[in-house]
Formats: structure tokens, sequence, C-alpha cells
């Protein structure tokens, strides 16, 4: 039995394991709508707190849904091919990788 079936075994269980994910998701999530503003991977953060919300709330999962339909609209409306945004999402990765390396071994 792991810890989230076990805690989960009693109502106040249930309402502490509740607090906790929405204290943690919350935060997170709250962390990521900073970082939108301010230099950081805001939209990632943003997005993986709400997945830890999304744990336990329903209107977290339903949130990530339209999140998801509005990022497949906005690529869409690039005209770019599938196979061109592979291509440019790889290269990147080999460009960051690079890069680091490089740095790395300075």
């Amino acid at each position: 039995m792991n810890f989230r079936t076990w805690i989960r075994k009693t109502p106040a269980g249930r309402l502490a394991w509740r607090i906790f994910i929405g204290v943690i998701g919350g935060g997170i999530t709250v962390f990521g709508a900073i970082l939108l503003v301010a230099p950081g991977p805001g939209v990632l953060v943003l997005l993986a707190g709400l997945g830890i919300l999304a744990t336990e709330f329903a209107w977290a999962g339903r949130l990530i849904m339209e999140t998801k339909k509005m990022a497949n609209k906005a690529a869409e409306r690039t005209g770019m091919k599938p196979w061109v945004k592979y291509f440019v999402v790889a290269g990147g990765a080999v460009f960051s990788i690079v890069v680091i390396l490089f740095y790395y071994n300075r």
C-alpha cells in the first residue's frame, strides 16, 4: 500500500491530502504566473502546477485540456507542416545541448 492510499483511508486524511495538493500545486501555479512576466519558463511551470492540481481537482484537469486546445489552435495558425515543427524543436534541443557542453568544458 502506498502513502497516498494509506492517508486517504479516512475522511480527515482525504481532506488533509487535498489541502496538501492544493497548497503545493497552487504555490507552483502562482510561481508560474509570476514567471510569465518575469524571466523564466512561466508557461511550463504554470502547467506543472496545474498538473499537480489536476491529480485531485477536476477543474484543473479541464483547464489543462482547454490550454492544450488553445495551444493546438495556435500551432495550426503558424501554417508550418508537422515535420518542420519537429525539426525546429529537435534542432533547438541539439543546439542547447551543444551550448551547454561548450560552456561546461570551458
